[in-house]
């Protein structure tokens, strides 16, 4: 590369330990990047922390930075065309970063720094990813939820939204092994001071980084932890009442909790069943995105018995998901909603006869006739076969 070049290496392309420019960059669970060998020396010292961040180092490992070897190629192809327009973008991003770290500057202030980072990621390619490679990631989660004395205020909360709207785009980056720094119990205490005292917009947020916790390996241990935080799903499933974005979001997050068995009677005990019974009865009154998620949820969380009983002891428990069970407008939960049922009825007289009264006869019959799986329509002859059967058993006892 031209000496003049070298002279204008962007302050990002270089290691924050070395401060030579990155030839084999790894990133850190932190988020922040450096050279391979620059890491392995720090690491090997018995060093247990970031050294950028001094985050202790809940996993010592770290992956290949393959987006910013990318990024760093392509800005050395250009050898002598190589504009100060982009030179001054990365390094204006540094300094943007800096603003952000520095508590000198208040949120109000923050959030147009926010909204100025926002701008100059259109003139990547890559604008999310150029978002993480540029270190912001950690930044924002530190500034979210490392804050534990920030006060509640308009503007900080308004910040802590635009914050946790970068967040949720850059956690589906590869990048959600970043959120395990939430099991500090300090993180986590203030990730539970946001889900309860937060906007509607910061609950929806906080909703999809539960639901990609939960849906990921690579924080397993965090998604049972939040499985075993009796507050947090109390506070979720009391989202689900509010029949709005709220409620999707809290129905995503159940049912991505409830993949995990472990999670399943914690759910029940919080009232999981209940609140996802009065959010499909709402989708139906208006067409809701996450229905189908609602009744997946559902079937899974009856392996209970008590959500069984829960279920036939709600008023509108068994007729809310008969009606589930053909829906012109979305066949994507019937199969769940079939599942249910022939669960809820192979040993509940009440079930079975809710299930009759609410019309399911009918409901099944036109969904044999649908353009839904086979696999469903296979569910819908097994209830309707076990209805017969315990109609006839029923008669016999009488």
């Amino acid at each position: 590369m031209k000496e003049a070049a070298h002279e204008t290496i962007p302050h990002l392309f270089r290691c924050p330990i070395s401060l030579d420019l990155f030839k084999d960059p790894v990133t850190l669970c932190t988020g922040q990047t450096y050279e391979r060998s620059s890491i392995q020396k720090w690491l090997a010292s018995g060093n247990l922390t970031c050294p950028v961040t001094m985050q202790k180092l809940h996993d010592p490992s770290f992956v290949p930075n393959n987006t910013l070897r990318h990024l760093i190629s392509q800005w050395l192809q250009m050898g002598d065309q190589i504009s100060p327009h982009c030179v001054s973008a990365i390094d204006s991003m540094a300094a943007l970063r800096t603003k952000l770290e520095s508590h000198e500057f208040s949120y109000e202030y923050k959030l147009q720094v926010l909204q100025r980072v926002r701008i100059l990621c259109e003139q990547f390619p890559s604008r999310n990813s150029c978002f993480v490679q540029f270190g912001f990631l950690s930044v924002l989660l530190e500034l979210v939820f490392g804050e534990a004395e920030a006060k509640l205020s308009q503007e900080y909360q308004e910040f802590v939204e635009q914050a946790l709207s970068f967040v949720v785009s850059m956690v589906s980056l590869d990048q959600i092994q970043s959120l395990n720094m939430l099991m500090e119990e300090s993180k986590l205490s203030r990730f539970m001071v946001l889900f309860s005292h937060g906007t509607a917009t910061i609950k929806i947020s906080l909703c999809q980084l539960v639901e990609a916790i939960s849906s990921s390996v690579q924080t397993k241990d965090l998604g049972v932890l939040l499985g075993n935080a009796t507050e947090l799903l109390r506070e979720v499933v009391q989202l689900l009442r509010h029949n709005s974005e709220v409620s999707d979001a809290a129905t995503k997050a159940i049912c991505s909790l409830s993949n995990m068995e472990q999670h399943i009677n914690n759910l029940v005990v919080e009232g999981a069943v209940t609140g996802l019974i009065t959010y499909i009865s709402n989708a139906q009154q208006r067409e809701r995105s996450s229905a189908r998620v609602a009744m997946a949820a559902i079937e899974k969380l009856l392996v209970m018995r008590s959500a069984k009983v829960e279920v036939v002891n709600n008023p509108n428990g068994v007729n809310a998901i008969v009606k589930m069970v053909f829906r012109v407008s979305d066949l994507g939960g019937s199969e769940s909603a079939v599942g249910s049922l022939i669960i809820l009825c192979y040993d509940s007289v009440e079930a079975r006869e809710e299930a009759i009264r609410g019309g399911v006869l009918s409901q099944l019959l036109l969904l044999l006739q649908s353009q839904c799986c086979a696999k469903t329509k296979t569910k819908a002859r097994i209830l309707l076969k076990l209805l017969r059967s315990k109609w006839v058993e029923d008669k016999r006892n009488m």
